[in-house]
């Protein structure tokens, strides 16, 4: 059997707001309910688990491999919602997307902070290493 990643958990204030706000961005199924969990599955068969936390959220980092097209889609919906993003995760080149190992990516945050991205090309394979644009 080949090891896969089946589920992760997601600290969250609200999680049915978080998990929503997620699955709309990505264009994923509605987040379903499962015991104290709001989990949206994504087309690998991962699921993220939103889960309440009333205590400090340490921020985290979930990037999501995209097609082109997919990309245009939710890169437009993040721009609809006039939300804040960034070419590289440490927010220093804000309203811009890169173009690392000849594809494309964004990063911006869920409503807890934490901080999602979207990419066309795995990184470190290969292609034109421009850092933004």
């Amino acid at each position: 059997m080949a090891i896969e990643l089946n589920h992760t958990i997601v600290s969250s204030r609200d999680p049915q707001a978080s998990a929503a706000f997620l699955a709309e961005i990505l264009g994923c199924a509605a987040p379903v309910l499962f015991g104290p969990f709001h989990g949206v599955k994504l087309d690998n068969g991962v699921t993220l688990d939103f889960l309440q936390s009333d205590g400090h959220i340490t921020r985290q980092h979930y990037a999501f491999l995209v097609s082109e097209d997919e990309f245009e889609v939710i890169f437009g919906r993040i721009r609809e919602r006039t939300l804040p993003y960034w070419a590289d995760p440490g927010h220093q080149q804000p309203g811009r997307i890169n173009h690392r190992d000849g594809g494309r990516g964004v990063y911006w945050n869920d409503p807890d902070g934490h901080y999602l991205e979207i990419l066309t090309r795995p990184y470190g394979s290969g292609g034109s290493g421009g850092s933004g644009e």
